[in-house]
């Protein structure tokens, strides 16, 4: 194997990281969804924050972008992709990255996303691998994206979550990640498709511990509770809590609900934070001072051996 690869696939982190010198790597990720929300423009900038949400998460700062679309040429209104791009394109300029190109194909269903080439020095790369006994977990963005994005769906959804769910997802990671590394982070991971469960889990199995979450800490969007409710759940979210069965422990009458929400995949969701102890609530404190309003402490770093238990 290339001594270059400081991480690859091996691990399940959100991106590859390539040295180029002692001070100096590349981050390497390639992130597309299809629509969840009926806006094209907003599409387009809750697409491209999630793929750049990928290179936040692993400390980087993206660089350059190219355009991966999959559109039907012969159905799609004529200027909805144009929105799309331009959506992605509001994005890549707030995160000071360049688009230098892309691919399209003709395809039944639209489907949009990034690869995205960022830079981080090799020493101060996030993983999944760093957390340790004792450090805090933060999250910066409410749970509950994938429920709602179904009530939406569904015409179920009130005009206020709507407007709060697109505000959320086409938020970019990027103060979340500038902040993470001044306050010591020791690892990080962005929640999306495989819910928060899953994303705790890799932190936990990659670094060789247990996580206990208070989940009356744990921020969610409003109209969550709504929607679950309602039985406006994704199919992934079963998937998801099947998976994770036998490694997460929910402590609570209503295991039932909490683990749903839990196993909610969601769509350009927060990061997932690991700090040491003395710096954690000062790291969300600073997020909720910049606008992150739902940053929170949600848990903490036992030792174990990558299970995760909700109290």
């Amino acid at each position: 194997m290339d001594d270059n690869v400081l991480v690859g696939v091996h691990t399940g982190d959100d991106a590859g990281v390539y040295r180029l010198a002692e001070d100096l790597a590349l981050v390497q990720t390639v992130d597309f969804i299809t629509p969840v929300v009926d806006d094209p423009f907003l599409f387009g900038q809750i697409a491209a924050a999630n793929s750049l949400s990928d290179v936040y998460a692993m400390g980087g700062v993206p660089l350059t972008a190219l355009n991966v679309v999959c559109f039907p040429a012969c159905e799609l209104a004529g200027g909805a992709l144009g929105e799309v791009l331009a959506g992605g394109a509001s994005k890549l300029r707030e995160a000071g990255a360049s688009l230098v190109g892309g691919h399209t194909i003709d395809n039944p269903e639209l489907v949009y996303g990034l690869a995205v080439t960022g830079r981080v020095d090799p020493r101060r790369i996030l993983t999944n691998g760093g957390a340790r006994p004792g450090d805090r977990l933060v999250l910066t963005e409410p749970l509950g994206l994938g429920v709602v994005a179904t009530a939406l769906k569904a015409g179920l959804a009130a005009p206020e979550d709507e407007r709060l769910l697109g505000e959320v997802m086409a938020r970019l990671n990027r103060v979340a990640a500038r902040w993470m590394q001044e306050h010591g982070a020791t690892a990080a991971t962005d929640v999306t498709g495989f819910g928060f469960a899953g994303h705790a889990l890799a932190i936990c199995r990659e670094s060789r511990v247990d996580a206990v979450i208070d989940w009356g800490s744990v921020p969610l969007l409003p109209g969550a509770r709504a929607a679950l409710g309602s039985g406006l759940i994704p199919a992934g979210a079963y998937r998801n809590r099947d998976a994770y069965a036998s490694r997460l422990t929910i402590a609570s009458p209503d295991a039932d609900s909490i683990g749903l929400l839990l196993c909610d995949p969601q769509t350009s969701g927060g990061l997932l934070v690991a700090l040491p102890p003395e710096r954690a609530e000062a790291y969300a404190r600073r997020l909720r001072d910049e606008g992150l309003s739902y940053a929170r402490v949600v848990g903490e770093v036992r030792s174990g051996a990558g299970r995760l238990a909700v109290r």
